[in-house]
């Protein structure tokens, strides 16, 4: 195992959560761990590793989920209630209505480039029927 496969697989800190998910308070530039904190509250699904000192920790499952709970509430625009019901039903998830998706960080992050792929071919079909 190399360093970068044990830094993929080691524990993130809340911080490094927050800044990985972009969760970042604009006007003071400091992470927003108090986000992460509240969706603890509101999903039984994320669960951190907690060791002295009361500091939290995530696994790569973990983090997987808090990303998929950020990008129903804040991309999709779901409410609590709404995002609770989808990570809650049982082991597949949709991120665009046509694309099924299990909580597991490879497959979101597989999914999210392959969705970024179609965005990208759907812009340039669109271009080209402009320039019909």
């Amino acid at each position: 195992m190399n360093f970068n496969q044990q830094s993929e697989e080691r524990y993130k800190t809340i911080g490094e959560v927050t800044r990985e998910l972009g969760l970042i308070d604009k006007k003071t530039g400091k992470p927003q761990t108090h986000t992460i904190r509240y969706w603890e509250t509101q999903f039984k699904q994320i669960k951190p590793t907690i060791k002295a000192g009361k500091r939290r920790y995530y696994s790569k499952k973990v983090f997987g989920i808090i990303k998929f709970t950020k990008f129903l509430l804040k991309e999709q625009g779901l409410t609590i209630n709404g995002a609770k019901k989808i990570l809650n039903n049982t082991k597949t998830h949709s991120l665009d209505g046509h694309t099924n998706l299990s909580v597991n960080s490879d497959n979101f992050e597989k999914t999210r480039i392959i969705k970024d792929k179609i965005k990208n071919i759907s812009k340039i079909i669109k271009d080209l029927k402009k320039i019909k």
